[in-house]
């Protein structure tokens, strides 16, 4: 194997580890999305009152219970929220539990499986919403899965110095690249949905266009280290896919070039008898000898 082909080859082989790493990571971590609320929210509990039509006290015991009143992080599958319990939503449907970095989470309801027919309950832009939620995440694992093949493909590549093999594993490398990137459209097709799209009041969900004034002004939006790293990773498996074409490349370049310094590599010497055989089958010297042992 010559210097460009390692060189291009082992560059392929990190960037395509690291691109698996960062995907990874981002999938099961919850850092998103942060939805940080303003503390300003506590002095608009009038207006915020005569909005949903409750009394102060009321609209107080709210603004503890739901989750649109407190900053919080999400992920593809959990929304967390920092510090104690005691500074958490005390909503007793969120079902909250403590997630393995110590913070309190509820999960992000895909209605998986649907128990009791929830779901018919939904209108048509929420049913669509749901529809993209779980169609992000089997996009994802299809990209995954496509990346574990092309890794095979990739091993026994470097192991038979085969430039098909390599441009198998590229090509496999790209079609993940691509389901990952469609995983992250989608999510960013969810997010312009549920803000722009749903008219339906949530006590949970981020459907913006039914909020207070108020309560959209205290309310920031901001990407978070999950996402960055998700794009990122999405970038690398390109990257890795363009460098296993070059790798290829590089060894059919190789090959090419050793062939025409040294030719091709000689064939297997035949024994006497492997040399004869094809000798009496035109000659039909078998047919001879049958004729000889008649006359005899």
């Amino acid at each position: 194997m010559g210097f460009c082909s390692a060189v291009t080859l082992a560059f392929a082989t990190i960037f395509s580890l690291a691109a698996v790493a960062l995907l990874a990571i981002a999938f099961s971590t919850d850092n998103w999305l942060t939805i940080r609320v303003s503390d300003k929210l506590e002095g608009e509990t009038s207006r915020l009152a005569d909005h949903y039509g409750l009394s102060v006290e009321e609209m107080e015991q709210r603004m503890k219970s739901s989750p649109l009143f407190f900053t919080r992080t999400r992920g593809l599958f959990r929304e967390c929220y920092p510090g104690q319990k005691s500074e958490a939503p005390t909503q007793e449907d969120l079902k909250l539990y403590m997630s393995p970095v110590e913070t309190w989470c509820r999960n992000l309801d895909y209605y998986i499986p649907d128990e009791d027919g929830q779901t018919n309950q939904l209108d048509a832009e929420q049913m669509t919403r749901i529809h993209m939620n779980r169609a992000m995440v089997a996009l994802f694992i299809v990209g995954f899965f496509f990346m574990f093949v092309s890794f095979t493909a990739g091993v026994r590549g470097c192991w038979k110095t085969s430039p098909s093999n390599i441009t198998a594993s590229a090509i496999l490398m790209l079609i993940a690249c691509l389901f990952s990137a469609g995983g992250m459209g989608l999510w960013h097709g969810v997010e312009h949905w549920e803000r722009n799209k749903i008219n339906t009041s949530s006590d949970t969900e981020l459907f913006v266009k039914t909020w207070p004034k108020e309560l959209m002004d205290a309310t920031e939006f901001k990407y978070e280290w999950s996402y960055i790293v998700s794009w990122i990773g999405v970038g690398l498996a390109l990257i890795s896919s363009i460098l296993f074409s070059l790798a290829a490349v590089c060894i059919r370049t190789d090959k090419e070039r050793e062939d025409a310094m040294y030719g091709p590599p000689p064939e297997p010497e035949q024994s006497t008898g492997d040399k004869l055989k094809p000798i009496l089958l035109i000659g039909g010297g078998g047919d001879r000898r049958a004729s000889c042992r008649e006359r005899v």
